[in-house]
């Protein structure tokens, strides 16, 4: 968009019944003679990616605030009204602890109730997940978070549900975004909210849901016998700090020891840089505690507790963070090895992660001879398989790389209250066997072989950011690399044209993928590299995933160290570092 198009746009809102203050933020970055604030506030309208509406609050187009929230919903309140015609509607909301959580809340139920839509709305801050729930277990057509996950301070987001409990896919993202485009002036949202057609939800429907996370649990007896072991954990100022203790205490666990300067709800995160357990800052104070308390398990959740982050103890004694992916892989090894004990199984089972989370997952699977799905990244996705096998196939549990795990199917995204649920099991019983997690882990490596993953971002900000983002995507197309880490490649899947190619044999072979801007190169010797940019943030995400024969014999960290090493040179031949 060009700058004159840019100032037509920013006039264009001022015109419109907006407040004074906004109007008086617009008029200063028309003023001003550095023109990228106005850029970046109106070179486009926030849109629907992997996680929903995400942005930085603040005045414009392309950020979050009262404006673009009412917007949106306005534009999910025709989408909902068209589908549904003759039915009553209803949409659950929820909100975390962001800074304007609640206010957007507000905004959002007062926006469908004045489109005459029945409004179910938590008395305070619940967990993401808790939200997907109440949407199927009240019947709601739709539902909304407010949160922007692990996102800095700065963000804030809006998260659309449909009614089977998952976030927005084909058709009905579509669907909104179209409706929500279609409101070409801010008087056509009718914010004047319908205090009759709002219900409020509160500890009674709390109980509900931890009842639910209580029945995935496979081991009672053996919990009830290491009901004392120490657990510390985190809800990094966010949503989780009253459920995870209570989902615990329900399962049985007794010694839970909560990080106090992080359990108050703060949107500022005041302790933290970010709020993301991916990031080890963030579990710093958790990890302080538990060294204190010599706690057997360390978890830390993100503001809206979708994602969970955990630490162990390794051979030495020494706390260690476990990535997504190897909390991933003990998570689904205990739930197929219990399964197989209390014959579960029916050979109807399957598991799910995404397609750049690691494949000892699926290594796993198949020597419980279960089904391992790939799906593209974002829960949604996940969410998708599982409603599109129900009563065909049973979902045992699955997950992502960047700390997100479902167990059971009642919640149709990724659910850190019932994950954190079910690793303190894990940690019972591996204390039931006398080993402890990291052995287990370890163990894992034994039989399916070392894997070892990273993550590397590059943030890139504003319309020249993106720019440079779709450049880097597209070189990676045009010139794809012939050697990564002294290994030949063999093969490129791009999930965007929906092909695969063999570059030893020159054959194209169709994938069944729905289109998404992701390019993964294949070695000869396993390595997985895909390049990705978010959904969700101004970045594009490289990921890596080596493997290698794991030998007990020899020291561990030597082995991880040489797999460090292949990736470190797979950076440097795509020039990352």
């Amino acid at each position: 968009m060009e700058i004159e198009e840019i100032i037509k746009k920013a006039n264009q809102w001022l015109d419109s019944p907006i407040d004074e203050e906004s109007k008086k933020q617009i008029r200063g970055l028309l003023e001003n003679q550095d023109k990228t604030s106005l850029i970046d506030s109106f070179y486009k309208d926030l849109e629907f990616g992997t996680g929903g509406l995400r942005g930085i609050m603040g005045i414009g187009s392309n950020r979050i605030n009262k404006y673009t929230i009412g917007k949106a919903t306005q534009g999910l309140a025709n989408y909902l009204l068209k589908n549904f015609p003759i039915c009553e509607i209803k949409v659950a909301i929820a909100y975390d602890s962001r800074n304007n959580s609640k206010l957007f809340s507000d905004i959002t139920a007062n926006v469908l109730s004045a489109n005459g839509i029945a409004v179910y709305i938590f008395e305070d801050l619940r967990p993401t997940p808790e939200l997907s729930f109440a949407i199927r277990e009240l019947g709601c057509k739709s539902g909304v978070v407010i949160t922007a996950s692990h996102n800095p301070k700065e963000y804030n987001g809006y998260k659309a549900y449909w009614s089977d409990g998952a976030q927005l896919t084909f058709p009905h993202d579509e669907g909104v975004i179209k409706e929500v485009n279609e409101i070409s002036h801010l008087s056509e949202v009718n914010f004047e909210g319908n205090n009759h057609l709002i219900t409020i939800l509160g500890e009674d429907f709390d109980e509900k849901y931890l009842k639910k996370i209580q029945e995935n649990s496979l081991l009672p007896d053996v919990i009830l016998k290491h009901a004392d072991i120490p657990i510390v954990y985190s809800p990094i100022h966010g949503t989780g700090s009253k459920l995870v203790p209570m989902a615990l205490q329900k399962i049985g666990f007794n010694n839970i020891y909560v990080v106090e300067e992080q359990q108050i709800p703060d949107g500022n995160f005041p302790t933290v840089i970010y709020p993301n357990p991916e990031e080890s800052e963030a579990l710093s104070m958790a990890l302080k505690k538990g060294k204190e308390v010599n706690a057997q398990l360390v978890m830390a959740t993100d503001p809206d507790s979708d994602r969970v982050g955990i630490a162990v103890q390794n051979n030495q004694g020494e706390f260690i963070l476990l990535n997504g992916n190897q909390t991933g892989s003990l998570i689904i090894k205990y739930l197929l090895e219990q399964w197989k004990k209390n014959n579960l199984f029916k050979g109807n089972e399957y598991i799910v992660k995404t397609i750049v989370t690691t494949e000892l997952i699926r290594d796993i699977a198949d020597s419980y001879q279960t089904k391992c799905y790939d799906t593209l990244t974002g829960f949604k996705y996940i969410a998708t398989l599982i409603r599109e096998l129900e009563g065909k196939e049973k979902f045992i549990g699955g997950g992502e790389e960047s700390y997100g795990y479902l167990i059971g199917d009642f919640v149709r995204d990724k659910d850190a209250i019932a994950a954190c649920a079910i690793i303190a099991e894990l940690a019972a019983y591996t204390a039931n066997q006398n080993i402890s997690l990291y052995s287990m882990l370890l163990q894992i490596y034994e039989e399916y072989g070392l894997y070892y993953e990273n993550l590397h971002s590059l943030t890139k900000h504003g319309k020249q950011g993106a720019e440079e983002i779709e450049q880097m995507m597209k070189d990676l197309r045009n010139t794809p690399p012939e050697i990564l880490g002294g290994e030949k490649v063999l093969k490129m899947i791009d999930y965007n044209t929906g092909m695969e190619k063999n570059f030893e044999t020159g054959k194209l072979t169709k994938i069944n993928f729905p289109k998404s801007n992701v390019l993964q190169f294949i070695t000869k010797e396993g390595s997985k590299i895909s390049a990705r940019p978010s959904g969700t943030e101004p970045k594009i995400k490289f990921y890596f995933s080596v493997c290698t024969n794991y030998n007990s014999n020899e020291d561990f960290k030597v082995q991880e160290i040489r797999l460090k090493e292949k990736i470190i040179s797979i950076k440097k031949d795509l020039m990352l570092s």
